[in-house]
């Protein structure tokens, strides 16, 4: 029988900002695996703040988009999915099990940030859309 367009229209946004948010913490994160050892032996890392910003501006700029294209829970489902997904499999092989911490701290905070992000794009965008008339 196949998926009727309403679900198509729910999923698909869903399930690119999924792949987007996996592909943007390739590029951004995960390529950088090693810690660094400062002058005072001290180790930070693996990610510089820079890394994690530019994550960050280029799943917000996905995120704003989507929400003002009136697909708001696609915008915060997705990128959560793709980014928890992505940070799972990335810390994963530390034996210590810790990483499930970090990857509940993310999913968290992704979550937490698009809903915000979206609600406000949400709210600013939606009395200009054509598709539905403004009331007074």
């Amino acid at each position: 029988m196949g998926l009727k367009r309403p679900v198509l229209r729910a999923v698909v946004p869903a399930l690119v900002l999924a792949g987007m948010s996996v592909a943007a913490w390739a590029a951004w994160l995960g390529w950088d695996q090693d810690q660094d050892v400062r002058a005072d032996g001290s180790v930070s890392g693996p990610y510089e703040p820079w890394q994690v910003a530019g994550l960050a501006v280029t799943l917000l700029a996905a995120v704003c988009c989507t929400a003002a294209r009136g697909h708001s829970a696609a915008a915060v489902g997705g990128t959560t999915v793709g980014l928890t997904l992505a940070a799972y499999v990335d810390w994963s092989d530390d034996a210590s099990g810790l990483f499930v911490v970090g990857v509940a701290l993310v999913m968290v905070g992704t979550f937490v940030a698009s809903a915000v992000a979206s609600a406000v794009v949400s709210a600013a965008t939606d009395p200009l859309r054509r598709d539905r008339p403004l009331t007074r």
